[in-house]
């Protein structure tokens, strides 16, 4: 089986950072893309950033110069940078990685991690 686990959510002031990270673990073949997603209350869970094996990156045009994705291979971890927060970045943020199982024929399948809140306010 493969999870996925998240960590550096929490609160943080208007104009802050904060750096989450996600790392995929078990039975793991090969990662395609990579992704997180955030999910405010009350509305529907929302594509942030993307980014494929090699490297290329896609962005929500609401974060966009402010969020920076990356991932390390070799870790099976993926990267958001998020700078100059603001209150209506507020969300609960999902790590997504398209996964290939080790021994499976299958191409990928998406996995999802359990979410980290993250808090903007002052």
């Amino acid at each position: 089986q493969v999870q996925l686990v998240e960590s550096g959510g929490g609160l943080v002031q208007p104009g802050g950072s904060l750096r989450l990270t996600c790392a995929a673990s078990g039975s793991i073949f090969r990662i395609n893309d990579m992704g997180w997603y955030r999910q405010a209350p009350g509305k529907q869970r929302e594509l942030v950033a993307t980014i494929t094996s090699l490297g290329t990156t896609r962005y929500a045009d609401s974060v966009k110069g402010r969020f920076t994705i990356s991932r390390d291979n070799a870790k099976n971890t993926v990267y958001l940078q998020m700078n100059s927060l603001k209150p209506e970045d507020t969300a609960v943020y999902y790590c997504n990685a398209n996964i290939r199982i080790a021994l499976s024929r299958v191409a990928g399948t998406d996995y999802w991690g359990q979410g980290t809140q993250v808090t903007v306010s002052s």
